[in-house]
């Protein structure tokens, strides 16, 4: 495991009163983010407070959770499609029966149903 650097001097920890050069490196919420900024795309690799990495680890979340949701509503508009032509398809089926055409029966699936 990599050594936990100190934190640059200058700002004071508002848990520990004291200056974050002096008590980052101790304390169990300095972590280490890599990955990239989800505001401006660039590479991160740094070392921070926890609680100071929440907005940003919030916003990728956020932008997560909507390229889920735009990935299940693209699948839920291909499922109503092709649900729409299998019951145009039966529709188109039932007529043929009425009028006395021999129609196929329903292609079976793989599983037998």
């Amino acid at each position: 495991m990599s050594k936990i650097p100190h934190a640059d001097p200058g700002m004071v920890c508002p848990m520990h009163k004291k200056d974050v050069s002096k008590v980052c490196h101790t304390c169990p919420w300095y972590t280490q983010v890599r990955g990239k900024n989800p505001q401006t795309q660039t590479e991160v690799d740094d070392w921070g407070c926890a609680i100071a990495w929440l907005p940003i680890l919030a916003i990728e979340t956020s932008q997560r959770a909507n390229q889920t949701a735009g990935a299940v509503e693209s699948f839920r508009n291909q499922m109503v499609e092709q649900n729409n032509i299998a019951i145009g398809l039966e529709e188109l089926r039932e007529m043929g029966r009425k009028i006395g055409m021999d129609v196929a029966p329903p292609t079976k699936l793989i599983n037998g149903n």
